[in-house]
């Protein structure tokens, strides 16, 4: 995704776009902006390799016979492989840049998951994020940026509801 794409996502709710807050000195700016969404297929490989990666060794996340003797129709996603779809694309920080960010100055603050329905490998999962919060503590020299993704698969069903807090350290105490 080149940065002409990126400064041309705009916000549904603000009409804001990534070029237009790019100069913006306050992230409470971009509360409601969205970035494009961006869909990623969800491989059995992949899914094999986090699984073993997080010591999980249930069988319906490691087995694909198993698995669909559970009624799945492959093998099924971790509860937390879902952050890792975020990053499955060419710019994974795209986001964070279109809102002038410095990825020098970002920790990752917290992750929550509202499961609906389970990702399967096979399935093809669009991700579509926006900005639903900022707000600072320590007179501004941390900002918390509260980003709420909604993961759908192919057939339009909500699979996932993701938010994380980003939290941002300005440099010299301020931003």
């Amino acid at each position: 995704m080149g940065t002409g794409v990126a400064a041309r996502a705009a916000s549904s709710d603000t009409g804001k776009t990534a070029a237009s807050g790019a100069g913006a000195k306050r992230l409470a700016d971009f509360i409601g902006y969205r970035h494009l969404p961006h869909t990623v297929e969800v491989e059995r490989g992949r899914l094999r390799f986090f699984a073993k990666a997080i010591g999980e060794t249930g069988p319906e996340f490691v087995d694909v016979e198993a698995a669909r003797a559970m009624g799945y129709p492959d093998l099924v996603a971790p509860p937390t492989y879902a952050f890792s779809l975020e990053l499955d694309q060419p710019r994974p920080f795209a986001f964070l840049e279109a809102l002038g960010v410095r990825l020098e100055r970002v920790l990752h603050g917290s992750q929550q998951f509202r499961w609906h329905l389970p990702i399967c490998a096979g399935d093809q999962i669009t991700l579509e994020s926006q900005v639903e919060d900022v707000y600072e503590k320590k007179g501004g020299a941390l900002q918390f940026i509260v980003i709420r993704t909604a993961a759908t698969n192919q057939r339009g069903e909500l699979a996932v509801e993701m938010t994380k807090t980003v939290v941002v350290r300005a440099s010299g105490g301020k931003r």
